[in-house]
């Protein structure tokens, strides 16, 4: 059987060997496909595959449709919506993710993109500090308790908004549960965000939730751009002169956003979160092991389209 590797943005080379000898210690043939620039050569290279990994690429039904032997798709990361979930189950294909093989790259960025923010990007002015500000996240998976981890090391008051995560858990960790994304932006200083990009999470973080932050507050977004109203972003930052927002993923109306705001704002010029060696190596590798546990033995826990 054919595992097909298919990444606009390519593994390291670190990453590919270890990949390539999970794949061929299994028994199975590996195939690459890196910066490729037209969706024809994917179509062409997936035609005879039985597995699939990718990194941000766009699985559609288009993919689907072209590949007829295609038993998984992994996306070596924790965000799957580049992939057609429905057309994957209409193909009888299992889709998988890596969870928490990212999650510490993507809890420093919080840290370097915060920091930057509450330093006014280095500009030479006066800034403030992260010591003894109050931290709100936005979803509590494996990057928030990173980021949760981190933020004790600078000494910030912690507290999370996760409906899909028990009370305890956080407690356990020495952070303050709260009940709704209202109060969640009311009552920090900081607030990062880490929920997906789903029908109900799509902008829904707009003027409302930004203008009851407190003075001088800093939105991080290092998850899906998304989950941002643009409009409602620019509004309250016009209104709210002491708001900030950086995010790891560049919106729609970037260049506008800093052509007005300047300094407050911040995006980097592709998402970075994952872009560390470590997390490169860690989510290749770990794909690869979910491929051939697929493969051979069925296993699928991992699944995201049950």
């Amino acid at each position: 059987m054919k595992v097909l590797v298919a990444t606009e943005k390519p593994f390291a080379t670190v990453a590919v060997d270890g990949i390539r000898k999970v794949v061929e210690d299994a028994g199975y043939e590996l195939e690459l496909l890196e910066k490729y620039s037209a969706k024809s050569e994917l179509l062409a290279a997936v035609a005879d595959a039985d597995a699939l990994i990718i990194r941000s690429d766009v699985i559609d039904a288009e993919v689907f449709d072209a590949a007829k032997n295609l038993k998984i798709v992994v996306r070596a990361g924790a965000g799957y919506d580049n992939v057609d979930l429905a057309s994957a189950t209409a193909h009888n294909v299992v889709v998988e993710n890596t969870p928490g093989q990212n999650s510490n790259a993507v809890a420093e960025l919080v840290f370097g993109m915060a920091v930057m923010a509450v330093r006014n990007n280095y500009n030479g002015t006066s800034g403030t500090e992260l010591k003894g500000k109050r931290l709100g996240l936005q979803a509590y998976g494996q990057v928030g308790r990173n980021v949760a981890r981190i933020a004790n090391g600078f000494g910030m008051e912690v507290s999370a908004f996760d409906p899909y995560c028990p009370d305890e858990v956080m407690t356990n960790d020495g952070v303050k549960p709260v009940h709704s994304v209202d109060d969640l932006y009311s009552g920090n200083d900081v607030v990062s965000i880490h929920i997906p990009a789903t029908p109900e999470t799509r902008k829904s973080i707009g003027y409302f939730n930004l203008t009851n932050m407190p003075l001088g507050g800093v939105v991080v977004n290092t998850a899906r751009k998304e989950v941002i109203d643009e409009d409602g972003l620019a509004k309250a930052l016009r209104e709210r002169p002491d708001l900030k927002y950086v995010a790891d993923v560049k919106p729609d109306n970037a260049e506008a956003l800093k052509e007005e705001f300047g300094a407050r704002v911040f995006f980097t010029p592709k998402k970075m979160g994952a872009q560390t060696s470590e997390a490169n190596i860690n989510a290749g590798i770990a794909a690869a092991n979910q491929v051939v546990a697929y493969l051979r033995d069925g296993i699928n826990k991992f699944q995201v389209n049950k």
